[in-house]
């Protein structure tokens, strides 16, 4: 490395030290427009980015009824293994089987919150919501069944 290089690289770093140190500056003097928030004190006015991803739930609607199809798409686009599809086969009114979701496992201490099985869901049957303390003592409580027990598929989902 040359001398000209090494002075442009303490120049710059020297900048982008005194950039921050504005910014800090800035909301020092103006104490009003604090943008930091004061966690555990404020967990009932605590704002999350509309981006934040938390977990993963199964929305199901007034009548218990929920989107998913059971096509595992998300279990196959998971690259961990977090999600487990367990499917059965219903018999239709007109006799033909039909593959159906029997259990959604979800197992949270392996998801890394990468949102590829939200992504890959066909029927937006699955969604990642905002919660983010999931501390246990037990590890079995970090795996979820996200259907609720007796839900069905809604009408019209295919």
């Amino acid at each position: 490395m040359s001398v000209k290089e090494y002075i442009q690289n303490v120049y710059n770093g020297v900048t982008s030290l005194l950039k921050g140190m504005r910014k800090t500056g800035y909301y020092f003097f103006h104490p009003k427009e604090i943008i930091t928030q004061q966690y555990p004190d404020n967990r009932s006015t605590l704002q999350l980015a509309e981006r934040f991803r938390g977990e993963v739930v199964m929305p199901h609607d007034a009548s218990n009824e929920h989107a998913c199809t059971g096509c595992t798409a998300c279990e196959l686009a998971c690259p961990n293994g977090t999600i487990k599809i367990i499917t059965r086969f219903d018999t239709t009114p007109e006799g033909k089987k039909k593959k159906a979701l029997d259990t959604f496992i979800y197992h949270l201490e392996l998801c890394t919150m990468c949102n590829l099985c939200v992504e890959a869901c066909p029927t937006d049957a699955i969604k990642m919501a905002q919660n983010f303390e999931h501390s246990v003592f037990d590890r079995s409580k970090l795996t979820k069944k996200l259907n609720q027990p007796g839900s069905k598929i809604r009408e019209g989902v295919e």
